[in-house]
């Protein structure tokens, strides 16, 4: 899919069902979070938050989806690699600090927090990922609408604990990650198995803050000890220099991990004489009309043959043309002559 595939008022139409879904968004999110206070108290509000969130963005989008577009209708190994060694300096410059907690109602939290990040991750990437990304794509071409939504991306997460310039351009590359992700497999479940399996090995495997928040860790708690570019300060690994050469990094790796998905999803579809042709459709709108095949006869039934079929008589032979007068044919039955009388 390319940007010259589509005209000038089709690119308009798109950036506008853009602008439709971020209003939608806005208030999907206010709705979700009276919902939440409404229904639930204490640990139970974030997650019931999210999930009215993803709720009302999956319906929201997928009825825009049907009503403007006419849709009807798809790493994480990468991405606890690549988590990996944005840790590593912290565990082998010694630090990382770790407390567990080992009370049973702890591991009862675990299970929510777990949820809880499965639900935030699937909605963001709904959110910015989906159906107002699919969009701006035929508005402004893939690569704006990667750098649009990588800064919409980083400027909603600029709003949580501790946030700065370094944590917002790393987020930034972790937009373009998710979003090449997304462009060469056209599955949003890649992207977000991707997110959760990095939040979820952040907090709740090494106890560190994930995006600045630390609600997310009940057994496991570190503390980091160094330098602001090792360990990112207050709001984690990702505001940290090595995350930032370790995303760019990966860019390149989805790029090329992707391959056999972008081939399988993202290659033009062939279509015969330049028009779209739906054969089952076609025969199906046909056959009344234009049979191909005779009806097969129903089950049990036997043809019975009546009278046999004599084979059609050989032509008659063609006049032979010369220069001599032809005699006139002699008649195959003359007609008799009456006796002469005597």
């Amino acid at each position: 899919m390319r940007l010259t595939d589509f005209t000038a008022a089709d690119r308009v139409r798109a950036f506008g069902y853009v602008v439709l879904a971020g209003i939608y968004f806005y208030f999907a999110e206010s709705i979700s979070v009276h919902a939440a206070n409404g229904l639930a108290s204490g640990v139970w509000v974030p997650l019931i938050e999210r999930s009215v969130l993803l709720f009302l963005l999956v319906i929201g989008f997928a009825a825009m989806g049907r009503i403007f577009s006419h849709q009807r209708q798809p790493i994480r190994a990468l991405g606890w690699g690549m988590l990996v060694a944005s840790i590593l300096p912290l565990v082998v410059t010694g630090g990382l600090i770790i407390t567990f907690w080992l009370v049973p109602r702890q591991f009862g939290l675990l299970l929510i927090d777990l949820l809880l990040l499965a639900v935030a991750s699937l909605a963001e990437e709904v959110a910015f990922r989906g159906y107002p990304f699919q969009r701006l794509i035929e508005a402004m071409g893939p690569t704006l609408a990667t750098l649009a939504f990588s800064i919409a991306f980083a400027g909603l997460h600029m709003f949580n604990p501790s946030a700065n310039r370094a944590s917002f351009l790393i987020t930034v590359f972790s937009s373009w990650l998710l979003s090449v992700a997304y462009l060469r497999t056209r599955a949003l479940w890649v992207c977000w198995g991707w997110h959760f399996a990095w939040n979820a090995s952040m907090c709740v495997l090494f106890g560190l803050p994930v995006s600045g928040i630390t609600e997310f860790s009940p057994v496991i708690q570190s503390n980091t000890v160094g330098p602001t570019w090792i360990t990112g300060g207050d709001y984690g690994p990702e505001a940290s220099a090595v995350t930032a050469v370790v995303l760019l990094i990966g860019i390149f790796i989805v790029y090329r991990t992707t391959r056999g998905y972008a081939y399988l999803y993202t290659q033009p579809v062939i279509i015969p004489a330049g028009i779209p042709v739906n054969l089952d459709a076609m025969s199906s709108t046909l056959a009344p009309h234009h049979p191909v095949a005779p009806p097969p006869a129903p089950a049990g039934t036997t043809l019975v043959q009546i009278e046999s079929i004599s084979p059609a008589p050989p032509p008659p032979p063609l006049p032979v043309s010369s220069g001599l007068p032809q005699p006139a044919p002699e008649p195959e039955n003359p007609p008799e002559q009456a006796p002469e009388k005597l």
